[in-house]
């Protein structure tokens, strides 16, 4: 493995330009310790010993299921994002035609953008630009991530958001945050929505926040996995099935989940 490149010299960083009239840019970290491309530097203690600045409480990043129409869908995020705040939200529109999509996207973004969460699309990039979301998720591996990867970045950036999930090997997810993404989302269902145990999330999560300055987003597959992602140094805590399914409803599993961020952040 390639030495980690030295961090950049600190500077003022603009905020990520967003669609016309959106100011909101949730995947900047606001520690100024170094450019989000290269590793954190190392932090040796003085003798003289100073406080460490307060870090942020993580975000949260909703994931939608697949969805083929907005209606039923509707009331349960305006439910969820009146419960807490939310950082982005991420529109899995896969299985729709792109008429169906341009649809979908439409009647749901004033829900999410009006609250002041970043909208995110999982499907092709050039949709993006097409229906006034804020970005794309790539689910990215293997041979296709860094091809996959430039394209969207130079189609969409600076002025739209480029996640990457679908991460399998480190290798990949060093490969990925070499390059001018937003952040890395590890843990996320796949197609067929199998999910990796929750230790092997973790350790990637910890493992990742320890060492790069990229914003990392840990999926939680259950309220019971928040808190302690959120003390493992993720920026941002994804969750899906465990807010749409709650028998509660999504706004009171949100408050949980939101409750839970504060916690487990406390002990980062």
């Amino acid at each position: 493995m390639a030495a980690p490149k030295k961090p950049l010299p600190l500077s003022s960083s603009q905020p990520i330009v967003l669609a016309p009239g959106r100011a909101f840019a949730p995947f900047l970290r606001n520690s100024g310790v170094c450019d989000s491309r290269h590793p954190r530097p190392n932090r040796k203690r003085s003798m003289a010993k100073k406080p460490e600045p307060e870090k942020p409480v993580p975000g949260l990043y909703l994931l939608s299921p697949t969805l083929s129409d907005a209606g039923a869908f509707a009331p349960l995020l305006q439910a969820a994002l009146e419960a807490a705040d939310v950082a982005c939200v991420l529109l899995n529109v896969g299985a729709a035609d792109p008429g169906a999509a341009k649809k979908i996207i439409q009647t749901l973004a004033p829900l999410a953008q009006g609250r002041g969460a970043a909208l995110l699309l999982d499907c092709e990039p050039r949709i993006v630009s097409r229906t006034g979301a804020d970005g794309v998720h790539l689910r990215v591996s293997g041979e296709t991530l860094e091809p996959t990867i430039a394209e969207a970045i130079e189609s969409l950036k600076p002025d739209h958001i480029v996640g990457v999930g679908g991460i399998r090997t480190r290798h990949d997810a060093m490969s990925a945050g070499e390059a001018d993404i937003d952040y890395i989302l590890f843990g996320e269902p796949a197609k067929d929505s199998w999910v990796a145990p929750f230790e092997e999330r973790l350790e990637k999560v910890e493992w990742w926040s320890d060492i790069f300055n990229v914003p990392c987003v840990a999926y939680a597959g259950a309220l019971a996995e928040v808190a302690q992602f959120a003390a493992a140094g993720a920026d941002f805590i994804a969750l899906g099935d465990a807010i749409w399914s709650d028998p509660r409803g999504p706004a009171a599993a949100l408050r949980e989940a939101a409750a839970a961020v504060r916690s487990g952040a406390a002990l980062a």
